[in-house]
């Protein structure tokens, strides 16, 4: 039975035509970056990956793919043992590896053989990776951005959630890195995807989105933690996005952030480790007087001090720096950071939407 094929784009535009996407390659490729949906079968696992690639570059590649051949068929044996049960015969799985070769083609040659429908991805991973860098480069230019931009603590991503309850279109970067996007923005146990990985969520996103209505993102850096923003979103934001300026009174910021840090009064010596990059930029005087704080307790205190001797001046020269449209924003103020002031909010961006 000779095994169909698809090319990533055709993928990309109907992936639901396919039951199930399997991702052949070993459990650490899978986990860097994979295709939207996709499950692990891994013919080979790290440690035989290493071991075939080892006796293919020491020995010859005849023995290294006798040994890929049997671990391999083991491998997959097993797969379709665990996974087979209840499965119709006309059920369409979509198997890919790296570049679509062998460790694909001999588990969708078996899927094939037992009579279902198994397609191949051409090219494999690579090929769809190249898609999502592709896309990625033009998508953004599709899209009417309004860039919501205010300081630390101004509920930037609480209206950002908001919006989506309302049924308002939204890029959540953050969300998608896993990362509030300042030097303490990293999030406890939860760690960043890789830069694959991210990209492809970005690039999700990106599809699902409808360019006739707008887009709703926040004012980010360039860097999200470890994570680079894709350039032509970023250029996008930048340059051609609508700006829309977010306020809030000063002890309102303060008490969103004790919210939204709580979790650091559990552990103030973590927290104290996240401010020492700052002490080139502010020195060490400065840093240790908002580690003392932190020790102490003074989390309204060092919050406050933190805004005002860092937060602010950086944001508002970075702002002015990168944003170009910014000076024609329109300011929305929140009185807090409370359902009702959100819902505010939204209903004036929604009015400033419809009036553009």
């Amino acid at each position: 039975m000779s095994l169909e094929t698809v090319d990533a784009a055709a993928f990309a535009a109907d992936p639901a035509r396919f039951d199930a996407v399997i991702d052949a390659r070993s459990p650490a490729e899978y986990a860097e970056d994979r295709l939207p949906g996709a499950v692990n079968w891994p013919t080979l696992d790290d440690d035989e990956r290493r071991r075939v690639g080892t006796l293919y570059v020491q020995t010859s590649a005849l023995q290294a793919r006798k040994l890929g051949a049997v671990l391999a068929a083991r491998r997959i044996a097993g797969h379709l043992e665990a996974h087979l049960d209840g499965k119709p015969r006309n059920w369409r799985p979509l198997v890919y590896c790296w570049r679509g070769g062998q460790r694909s083609g001999t588990l969708a040659w078996f899927l094939s053989e037992i009579g279902f429908r198994a397609t191949r991805l051409q090219g494999g991973y690579k090929a769809f990776r190249a898609l999502v860098r592709q896309q990625l480069d033009t998508l953004p230019a599709t899209l009417a951005l309004v860039v919501v931009a205010g300081r630390t603590g101004s509920g930037k991503t609480r209206l950002l959630q908001r919006l989506a309850a309302h049924g308002e279109q939204v890029l959540d970067l953050e969300a998608l890195a896993c990362h509030r996007g300042s030097v303490l923005g990293a999030l406890p146990g939860t760690p960043q995807p890789s830069q694959k990985r991210f990209d492809t969520l970005v690039w999700r996103a990106l599809r699902a989105l409808d360019p006739a209505r707008p887009v709703h993102v926040e004012s980010e850096s360039a860097r999200i933690g470890t994570l680079r923003v894709p350039e032509a979103l970023l250029a996008r934001m930048r340059a051609h996005a609508r700006c829309v300026r977010l306020t809030m009174p000063d002890d309102a910021r303060v008490a969103l952030l004790l919210q939204d840090y709580a979790f650091f009064a559990r552990g103030p010596e973590g927290f104290c480790r996240m401010l020492e990059p700052l002490v080139e930029l502010q020195g060490r005087a400065r840093v240790e007087a908002w580690q003392a704080l932190a020790r102490a307790g003074h989390w309204a205190e060092l919050f406050a001090a933190l805004m005002a001797e860092h937060y602010d001046p950086l944001y508002e020269r970075s702002m002015r720096r990168n944003f170009a449209t910014l000076t024609d924003a329109t300011t929305i103020t929140l009185r807090d950071g409370s359902d009702e002031a959100l819902d505010e909010a939204v209903a004036a961006l929604q009015r400033l939407h419809a009036a553009a």
